[in-house]
C-alpha cells in the first residue's frame, strides 16, 4: 500500500544559513498563505519512525516510511503482538483493505526514550481506498484497536501554531519539549496538484544556529 506522503513545512527555509531555520511569513506553498487565517487542527508531532500497518483484505503486513525502510526488531515484535491477533477485527471492519499510518516510538528510536522505555505504535492517519479518514474517525479506529493517537493540542490559525511551536510547548509524554506540531484544515483539502493540505512546524527550526568564531 502507498507510502505516507511528505508533510510540507509551513514556511520556506532560509538558504543563507543552509536551510537550518525558517523564514516566517514566507509560506512554502500558496495554499498555506490562502488558508493561514482559517482554523486548523493541531496535534503533537512525535520524534520517531514512520510505520504502516497494511491490511489487503486477507493478511496484515508492516512497512516503514518506504518499502525499503528497516524497522527495528523490537518494534516488529510489538506490531506483531498488537495487530496479528486482531486479524478477524480487520476483516470485519475493513473487508476491502486499509492502511493504518503511525509513529513508531520508544527507546532506541530517535530520541524515543523520552516517550517510552519500550517501543510502540501511535496512530495518526488511516487510508481506506482513496479516502483519508477524518480525525474523529481515526480516533474511533484507535479505540477499536486499543491504540494511542498523537495528542490533540487544539485549533487555531497558522500564526497561532507558529507562536506555540516557537514557545516550546510540552510533550504529552513528559517534562520535555514536543518536537513540534502537525496541522490539518478542519475539512480535508487538496492542492490543485492533488496533494493533501497538511503541514508541520518543528521547534528546532526556530533556533538560530550558533555562529563559529572567525
Amino acid at each position: 500500500m502507498i507510502e505516507y506522503h511528505k508533510i510540507q513545512t509551513v514556511y520556506k527555509r532560509d538558504f543563507e544559513i543552509k536551510h537550518k531555520t525558517l523564514l516566517e511569513d514566507q509560506f512554502s506553498i500558496p495554499e498555506f498563505e490562502f488558508l493561514k487565517d482559517n482554523l486548523w487542527s493541531f496535534s503533537e508531532k512525535l520524534d520517531g519512525t514512520n510505520i504502516r500497518v497494511m491490511f489487503d483484505g486477507t493478511k496484515i503486513t508492516f512497512g516503514g516510511k518506504t518499502d525499503n525502510a528497516n524497522i527495528p526488531a523490537k518494534l516488529i515484535n510489538r506490531l506483531t503482538e498488537r495487530f496479528l491477533p486482531q486479524l478477524d477485527l480487520f476483516k470485519a471492519d475493513f473487508f476491502d483493505g486499509a492502511c493504518l499510518y503511525g509513529e513508531g516510538i520508544g527507546a532506541g528510536i530517535q530520541k524515543g526514550g523520552n516517550y517510552h522505555a519500550h517501543q510502540d505504535f501511535v496512530l495518526f492517519d488511516v487510508l481506506i481506498g482513496d479516502w483519508w479518514l477524518r480525525e474523529e474517525d481515526v480516533k474511533s479506529v484507535a479505540k477499536l484497536f486499543c491504540l494511542k493517537t498523537a495528542q490533540h493540542i487544539g485549533t487555531g490559525t497558522l500564526h497561532q501554531m507558529t507562536k506555540l511551536v516557537k514557545g516550546g510547548l510540552l510533550s504529552e509524554y513528559g517534562d520535555f519539549k514536543a518536537e513540534g506540531i502537525v496541522a490539518r484544515p478542519l475539512v480535508e483539502l487538496k492542492t490543485r496538484g492533488g496533494e493533501r493540505i497538511i503541514t508541520k512546524l518543528k521547534h528546532k527550526d526556530f533556533i538560530k544556529p550558533i555562529e563559529k568564531a572567525a
